[in-house]
């Protein structure tokens, strides 16, 4: 289910972290929504956007030597040249980091093209060209081969299994330092609605632990003390 996410909702959840949103997911249900393996190439950079997938299965030698980027039809760098600006390039690569899904030339051309970022739970080369870039990246580590040694790029914009995760195209990924998270996309508005006032509640709590504070009955909030000194934190917090 594919559904379209404003960019108030993507500007919001860009603020929040994988963390909060793989809380808010489980209390819906959702257990399998973190991307296994993929890991900034720059911390501190953040992603939101909707995924445009892209699904490597395994070489074959007939099929994939040098000559078969000579295809402008070639779906990587169709991929590469047709995925929407804001949107997300979500490779499958089966786990397998012993090749690159793609480079700093591709990743270059696609932030010329206001593309939003790149999640791949293979790897990347000139990892530390693509970390250079404005567009952020993903990825379960640097790795020089060329993909043809390993990837035969098929399905475009499909859904796709990325780090042990089901990618429908149009779910929202949202990253940060500890790592990409999806979200189907007919929930990121609501995601993006609960995830503010959870975080508001957080760090309230982290103030109130840093201050010497216990947890019990703080995290989660059950004492009505803790729940007047809260609303009070609000108070002050809105007042400026």
């Amino acid at each position: 289910m594919s559904t379209t996410v404003t960019p108030q909702t993507l500007a919001t959840l860009k603020t929040i972290a994988t963390s909060t949103i793989t809380t808010l997911l489980y209390k819906r249900g959702f257990r399998n929504v973190f991307i296994q393996g993929a890991r900034p190439l720059k911390p501190g950079q953040r992603l939101a956007g909707p995924a445009f997938t892209l699904r490597y299965i395994p070489a074959r030698e007939d099929l994939d030597g040098l000559d078969a980027f000579l295809d402008p039809r070639h779906p990587q760098r169709v991929a590469v040249e047709e995925i929407p600006a804001g949107a997300v390039l979500v490779m499958d690569c089966r786990g397998d980091v012993t090749v690159a899904a793609a480079g700093s030339i591709l990743a270059t051309r696609m932030q010329v093209r206001g593309v939003a970022g790149i999640v791949a739970d293979g790897g990347l080369r000139d990892a530390s060209g693509i970390a250079a870039l404005e567009i952020p990246a993903w990825c379960a580590g640097p790795s020089a081969p060329t993909n043809l040694i390993r990837h035969h790029a098929l399905d475009l914009n499909a859904p796709v299994g990325c780090g042990g995760v089901a990618v429908y195209p149009g779910d929202i990924m949202v990253g940060d330092d500890d790592g990409v998270v999806c979200i189907p996309s007919h929930l990121a508005e609501e995601i993006a609605r609960d995830a503010v006032p959870m975080e508001r509640y957080e760090d309230f709590v982290l103030e109130r632990v840093r201050a010497g504070a216990s947890i019990t009955g703080l995290y989660p909030l059950t004492e009505p003390e803790n729940r007047t000194l809260f609303e009070a934190w609000l108070e002050r917090r809105a007042a400026g």
